[in-house]
């Protein structure tokens, strides 16, 4: 079973859009730095992201990009539902280095090509205290 993780959009300037989602909608700031501040709800993650490099930001739309970038589910199993991404008519895009332990994002394309990514570990509700109950 998956559930949704993240939504990550990508801003000129992640201050100013994390500010306008905080006095809006009340979302908890519960990490952050100069290119990227992480929002909750208590139940959805909002990442707004500032790319630096065209490498960075991981694909063709490159760091100009602002907008809805990807988004991302928790899952049981990558090998599995990778399997099951490519059967639907999906496709790998990239997979990002582990950046907490056991936690490695597998990018891919929906076959409109959206991008969406998968871990196994929900790091975000675990480490950083969202609650996840819907």
């Amino acid at each position: 079973m998956a559930k949704l993780r993240h939504i990550a959009i990508t801003v000129p300037d992640v201050e100013k859009a994390a500010a306008f989602y905080e006095k809006v909608f009340g979302m908890t700031r519960f990490r952050g730095s100069r290119r990227s501040i992480h929002l909750t709800d208590g139940v959805m993650n909002l990442a707004i992201l500032k790319f630096e490099t065209d490498e960075q930001a991981g694909d063709e739309r490159g760091k100009d990009f602002h907008g809805l970038h990807h988004f991302g589910f928790v899952v049981d199993d990558i090998e599995g539902t990778s399997g099951k991404v490519s059967e639907a008519g999906g496709a790998y895009h990239i997979r990002l280095p582990s950046r907490h332990a056991s936690d490695t994002e597998v990018k891919f394309r929906d076959p409109n090509g959206i991008v969406f990514d998968i871990v196994v570990d929900d790091y975000a509700t675990k480490s950083w205290g969202a609650n996840t109950k819907v």
